[in-house]
């Protein structure tokens, strides 16, 4: 499976964003809302995010940060395009067990420098 589809993968809940980016719940409502993000939805309409929306958020955290409005963000992300959901020709395709691994370390990277890793946390029922 190619790179850029599995950081497409929508996998994350809201909650679990949340405490990613630091950002609250209608703050990610509001850039979704002004078409920033765009986060599949599950069968009971909940939103679900990728690594890709993640990091879009940090991004777009980032640039709020440094003082730039809702316009200058939307300007300058449209310069970054977003990852396509296609996968590049000529990749392996990656067996489940290995997705699995991939996404193991990335949440426990996600973990370091003294926070609580997701894997320790609300996702520890998938890692057994």
């Amino acid at each position: 499976m190619a790179e850029n589809v599995r950081r497409s993968m929508p996998l994350f809940s809201m909650g679990i964003v949340q405490k990613l980016t630091g950002l609250t719940a209608r703050q990610i409502r509001y850039y979704e809302e002004n078409d920033l993000i765009h986060p599949e939805r599950s069968d009971g309409n909940r939103r679900v995010f990728s690594f890709n929306d993640v990091d879009r958020l940090l991004d777009i955290k980032s640039l709020l940060d440094e003082g730039v409005n809702l316009a200058g963000i939307k300007r300058v992300l449209s310069e970054k395009p977003v990852e396509a959901n296609t996968p590049a020709h000529g990749k392996k395709s990656m067996s489940e067990a290995e997705l699995m691994n991939f996404l193991k370390s990335e949440l426990v990277q996600s973990g370091k420098f003294g926070k609580t890793s997701l894997i320790q946390g609300e996702l520890s029922r998938f890692f057994r």
